[in-house]
């Protein structure tokens, strides 16, 4: 069993860096496998673009919370998250921290790390530093980053 994992992934592995070849133009269907395929095999690696779309989202969240943008930013929350905030409780808190600290806060120093569905996120936040963030928790839902530090 081992063996055949190990063949599958080798053979995904080969497709997908003769896909990214940029020499390239021949735009020919890949030979199709067997029925195990990449989609049936959980990854635990991280990819560099998985990191970097979490860096990007968790910049657009800080800069609609300080921002005072209550209603983009709770769209940001987990579901686990929205559970147990109220809506307009929520919009509160963050028309406050806008009033309270104003606009010019972006997160700075961004660094993120994922694992499968979960990520932490890392950064300043620029003239904030109670702010700053470590291993914030995030979460993948439905294909989307969202907040998870509730």
């Amino acid at each position: 069993m081992r063996t055949r994992a190990t063949i599958t992934l080798a053979a995904t592995l080969f497709a997908t860096l003769a896909a990214c070849d940029s020499s390239s133009d021949d735009k020919a269907d890949p030979p199709s496998s067997s029925p195990t395929t990449t989609a049936e095999t959980p990854t635990t690696t991280p990819t560099p673009a998985d990191a970097t779309e979490l860096e990007r989202v968790a910049e657009t969240y800080t800069d609609l919370y300080f921002g005072g943008d209550g209603k983009g930013a709770y769209a940001f929350l987990s579901k686990r998250c929205r559970a147990k905030a109220d809506p307009a409780v929520y919009a509160a808190t963050v028309e406050r921290a806008a009033k309270d600290y104003g606009p010019d806060h972006p997160a700075m120093d961004v660094h993120a790390a994922v694992s499968g569905g979960m990520g932490r996120v890392s950064y300043k936040v620029k003239g904030l530093p109670k702010f700053d963030q470590e291993r914030q928790p995030w979460a993948l839902e439905g294909g989307d980053w969202k907040y998870d530090a509730c």
